[in-house]
């Protein structure tokens, strides 16, 4: 039973998506095309479902300085640059709750659907919006 069960699955696809290729560091996709010697192919990432809470979005021009999205959030993901009376957001620290963009009064914050946000720095421009 569990031998037929092996070959069975030995001999069939697999059932998980593979990770899309277009967001894979330059050194592996490299890599890959070496292996593969031109069979690499770039797969779509999951579809996102309506209202998915992803990256922060952040439109400087329509932000005037209340600071609501800071006092609302809860992981102190976004500090305030009194200088230029804007914010700055950390988004590694993000726990992607969506209360900065319900308090937001002129719709300066928003979500998108980006969610593949893994990187080995977390200054990177990649994680801060601003």
């Amino acid at each position: 039973m569990i031998l037929k069960t092996l070959i069975s699955q030995l001999l069939s696809r697999p059932a998980t998506n593979k990770f899309p290729a277009k967001y894979m560091p330059k050194s592996v996709t490299k890599f890959l095309q070496r292996v593969q010697a031109g069979k690499d192919q770039i797969h779509p990432p999951v579809p996102v479902p309506p209202k998915f809470r992803g990256k922060i979005t952040y439109d400087r021009e329509k932000c005037i300085g209340c600071q609501l999205c800071i006092r609302v959030c809860p992981a102190k993901v976004i500090e305030f640059k009194p200088e230029m009376k804007k914010i700055r957001m950390h988004v590694a620290r993000c726990t992607f709750c969506a209360q900065c963009v319900d308090a937001c009064p002129v719709g300066a914050l928003g979500l998108s659907p980006d969610f593949l946000l893994a990187d080995t720095d977390q200054n990177s421009p990649n994680l801060i919006v601003e």
